[in-house]
């Protein structure tokens, strides 16, 4: 062994045996008197030790013959490493003229597992860790060692999660080492800054203050201490916010670091009520107005402390369209200016009119004049309040007719000209997007669309709508498609939006001069049976309003979970399947779809599938995509 005591069994003076014959030999000389025992302070027997010199091996104590049984553990120089640092801890506070206590302590693995010293002028702790320890380990020593202090300074002696914890929590951490010097054993204090290596300083030259332990680079970092990180965790599923500048954020908050800005904001999390919130924004990033309203699409954190603050962590985010914002709840649609429309050229007494005074003419809006009825809306104001209605309809997944969106508009708009109409709704589905469902196809009369539908479209400049009849069948199922888009673009969930269909010119567009050529169908009944028949014109596969919108939404079901779960499974090939029959059999009852003299395989299969029957083929493509999921994912 390499460690001993001096001076009896029970002393805590330790010494190191040096390992060269030539080191020994010159110890000897200094120190004649010394007497060496394997003491109890060293895990030892506390029997007396006697120093072997050896020129062709290391040096090292053994036990004088006839001693007790020893069952000492360690043996190594680094054994009294504790009684090293608690002879430098007492030397420290004798140098400094301090009181002090120094003890140490047994943490199941011996004498050694930590050293203590305790300041009561200062309410402080100093604990040198030795022994190896966890988490939950240290916090319940933290704890118990601050009872009767303000506070505890942890040095560790080797690099771990605990340090790294620590140097998280706040923004430094104490380590301690020792070196071997003759037969001592040096002690040295490191402090470590986050991102920045340990600076090393020799405990005799350290000072102990009011504050704890000090050496010039722990009085640099205590200077100016780097604020800890808090804790973060991920944020799924994203949320929306608005701004509000005008609450204050204190300036000592805990979430205040270099390079981030607080602000407060009214956060909605997906799924979630509004909740009001500290967001910690990137510096450099301007702050727009707080009137709108955003959304942080990905990368947010939620930052928590263990006192119980916590605060959002947005690194980027989108603003909202007003619609989008209007949903939300945070906040409203902003009403659009007033347009006037240029007044009409009057022509000269005694000249034609031209042909574009002619055209302008009928482009012309029958717009009301200012009312000075209580109450009334603007048109820019009744513009936006029909988006509004017809927007929350489309969430119900309904229709709605003209006369009760008139009546919630009120006067002057409850009863006015077809020209009016078609300038009205043209205006309130300005601009025609792919993406954005046009809402003039939820206004009907008698589950039909509007009369002027057909001139709101070519007004919007739809191609193909010139000469199309509103009861064309057509138009028909164009608009039973543009309403499953709206519906699907304001639900909630949002569901997946089928694409605008193109509008043809069809049959009953010809001109009289060509007969048209006619096309042969096959009656419902006759098809289920799997014969012919004449051309009856007997339409698709009877079904109501209420049965195909089920139809749609579990067709939106198993496409949504098809999405997620991929096209690599057999389940989803079957499923991929169901839909096509379930859309055949939407196409062929679709109101004035007809079915043709030779269906296809699949038209077939629709003709002979009930909805009951199709709505269970969809429910359990959906279980099947859904028991997939959970046993591969």
């Amino acid at each position: 062994m390499q460690t001993a005591v001096i001076g009896d069994a029970r002393s805590d003076h330790p010494v190191i045996l040096p390992m060269e014959f030539t080191e020994l030999e010159a110890w000897r000389r200094r120190h004649p008197n010394h007497t060496y025992w394997c003491g109890h302070e060293l895990g030892g027997c506390g029997g007396r030790l006697m120093d072997r010199l050896y020129h062709d091996k290391v040096c090292h104590f053994a036990h004088v013959a006839g001693g007790p049984t020893c069952g000492r553990a360690a043996t190594g120089e680094s054994s009294a490493d504790h009684l090293f640092i608690k002879r430098g801890l007492r030397d420290l506070l004798s140098k400094h003229g301090q009181r002090g206590d120094v003890r140490t302590h047994d943490l199941g693995s011996g004498p050694g597992g930590a050293v203590d010293l305790h300041l009561p002028a200062a309410g402080r702790r100093l604990r040198f860790q030795l022994a190896p320890l966890d988490y939950q380990g240290w916090r319940h020593a933290g704890a118990a060692l601050g009872e009767d202090i303000d506070d505890v300074d942890w040095l560790f002696g080797t690099e771990g999660p605990l340090t790294r914890e620590i140097l998280a929590r706040n923004g430094y951490s104490l380590r301690f080492r020792l070196e071997t010097d003759g037969g001592e054993r040096r002690v040295h204090i490191g402090a470590q800054a986050r991102n920045e290596p340990v600076n090393w300083t020799p405990l005799d030259e350290c000072e102990l203050r009011s504050d704890g332990l000090w050496t010039p680079a722990v009085e640099e970092i205590r200077a100016s201490p780097p604020r800890p990180q808090p804790a973060g965790f991920p944020l799924a599923g994203g949320l929306v916010f608005a701004f509000d500048h005008e609450a204050p954020i204190p300036d000592d908050s805990p979430f205040s670091t270099g390079g981030r800005r607080l602000v407060m904001a009214d956060v909605k999390p997906i799924g979630s009520p509004v909740i009001r919130a500290v967001l910690s924004l990137p510096a450099d990033t301007g702050l727009p107005p707080d009137r709108h309203v955003f959304r942080a699409p990905d990368h947010s954190r939620l930052l928590v402390r263990e006192d119980g603050g916590w605060a959002i962590r947005v690194d980027r985010y989108l603003r909202l369209n007003s619609m989008d914002a209007a949903r939300t709840g945070l906040g409203r649609i902003p009403p659009e200016p007033q347009k006037v429309p240029p007044p009409a050229p009057v022509p000269q007494a005694g000249t034609a009119v031209t042909k574009s005074v002619k055209a302008q003419a009928s482009r012309a809006v029958d717009r009301p004049r200012e009312s000075s009825e209580p109450g009334a809306l603007s048109w820019g104001k009744a513009v936006v309040r029909a988006r509004e209605i017809l927007t929350a309809s489309a969430a119900q997944g309904r229709t709605l007719r003209w006369s009760a969106l008139a009546s919630q508009l009120g006067n002057p708009y409850w009863a006015r000209s077809e020209s009016f109409r078609t300038g009205f709704l043209a205006e309130v589905d300005s601009p025609l997007r792919e993406g954005k469902p046009v809402l003039s196809a939820l206004l009907g009369e008698e589950g039909g669309a509007l009369p002027c539908l057909p001139a709101v479209l070519e007004r919007l400049g739809m191609d193909g709508v010139a000469g199309i009849s509103v009861g064309s069948p057509a138009m028909r199922r164009w608009t039973e498609r543009e309403r499953e888009r709206a519906f699907a673009a304001h639900a909630e969930p949002l569901r997946v939006m089928p694409r605008r269909p193109e509008l043809r010119q069809v049959d009953d567009t010809l001109t009289p001069m060509k007969k048209p050529k006619a096309v042969p169908v096959v009656s419902s009944g006759r098809a289920r049976q799997g014969g012919r028949d004449e051309p009856t014109g007997v339409r698709a596969p009877n079904s109501t309003a209420e049965q195909r919108r089920k139809v749609r939404e579990a067709i939106d079901r198993v496409q949504r979970k098809m999405f997620v779960l991929g096209s690599g499974f057999p389940a989803s090939k079957r499923a991929h399947q169901t839909v096509r029959r379930a859309r055949v059999w939407l196409e062929l009852a679709t109101p004035g779809g007809a079915i043709p003299a030779n269906p296809s395989k699949l038209q077939r299969h629709a003709l002979r599938t009930n909805t009951p029957g199709l709505l269970a083929e969809l429910s359990l493509a959906a279980e099947d995509l859904a028991a997939v999921k959970a046993k591969f994912f």
